[in-house]
């Protein structure tokens, strides 16, 4: 990985290219014969190669290239690139351009939309929506057009995009140096001890499930990541944190946040869509209840960007307000909290 690339951008995604459910007939046969079965222009090597990467699942599990496929089997092959068939296609979007010059903008993505196609999302994405408004958008190291770093898709907030290779080039070495400024607005479970903190921990992709990251404590496994935060509110059974990014990993502020005991509050994929600290009031589980309906996603905002401009060589810092949603939510936790004193 040269030093322009974000490592954000380089994570073992894996995409699905085939797959196959094995007929109610089917006698007991290696998967990599029954994949040369099925799959046009499929060397053995080649499908061996995919086993030996463990990119061959039954039923949602790696398997070697000796597992004995059976009646009613799901065989997926999945790979780090995604599939060719799924080009992208220019979509009239609305977006929320906050700032445009010639090289870059910055745009502000609401919760819900993805940024770039994969794994069951090839429309409606930022990139579908980029390529309509933007032509000839220079391509990462991924063939994603523009991207130089990403947030998740129930994560609201600013995203850099670059127009030219120069400054993807450039913003790109900015990210990966960590000379960037990322600032994010959470709401984490738990009254946090410490009013400020650095959470530290490799992280790297589960491998009892490939849908979420974790901590490696040992640092042998995963890639370094780094996480400032500061308390800016304390409500109760949840407190608002402010987390800067010194490292840009998949779902880091998520799997931090969760490792030092706080998950982010209706964090699904980490557990946070459920009652983790407070009482066992039904009246508390109603209130909590419709905190979660209010904001029914993550309690995530990357609300501050700030780089260095890839031709002027001026600071730019680009600053967004707490969306609805947070904000309704916070002031939800905010009137509850002040009834408990």
């Amino acid at each position: 990985m040269g030093p322009q690339e974000d490592p954000e951008l380089r994570e073992d995604e894996l995409f699905e290219h085939h797959r196959f459910v094995a007929s109610k007939g089917q006698e007991p046969l290696r998967v990599d014969k029954f994949l040369m079965n099925f799959i046009e222009n499929a060397t053995r090597n080649k499908i061996q190669q995919a086993a030996k990467n463990g990119h061959i699942w039954v039923n949602d599990t790696i398997v070697k290239q000796n597992y004995k496929v059976r009646a009613a089997d799901e065989v997926k092959v999945l790979f780090e690139h995604p599939p060719h068939e799924n080009l992208l296609v220019p979509e009239n979007i609305p977006l929320n351009i906050v700032y445009e010059d010639d090289v870059l903008l910055v745009v502000n993505k609401p919760a819900g939309m993805v940024v770039h196609p994969g794994h069951g999302n090839y429309s409606g994405t930022l990139i579908n929506a980029l390529i309509y408004h933007i032509d000839n958008l220079p391509v990462n190291s991924n063939e994603r057009p523009g991207l130089v770093h990403r947030i998740d898709k129930d994560t609201s907030g600013l995203l850099v995009v670059a127009k030219t290779e120069a400054a993807m080039t450039h913003l790109a070495k900015q990210f990966f140096e960590k000379t960037s400024e990322r600032e994010y607005i959470a709401l984490a479970w738990g009254n946090m001890e410490e009013d400020e903190g650095t959470i530290e921990g490799h992280i790297g992709r589960n491998p009892k499930n490939r849908l979420q990251m974790q901590v490696f404590e040992d640092g042998e496994q995963g890639k370094e990541a780094v996480t400032h935060y500061k308390v800016l509110e304390r409500l109760g059974y949840i407190t608002m944190v402010s987390c800067k990014l010194e490292t840009g990993r998949t779902h880091q502020i998520r799997v931090h946040m969760k490792y030092i005991g706080h998950t982010l509050f209706n964090d699904e994929r980490y557990g946070g869509d459920r009652i983790l600290k407070g009482t066992s009031f039904t009246k508390y589980k109603q209130f909590v209840d419709n905190a979660f309906k209010v904001l029914p996603r993550q309690a995530l905002h990357a609300k501050t960007l700030g780089f260095v401009h890839p031709v002027s060589g001026k600071a730019m810092r680009f600053d967004s307000e707490i969306p609805k949603d947070m904000i309704d939510c916070i002031e939800k936790w905010r009137h509850y909290a002040k009834h408990q004193e």
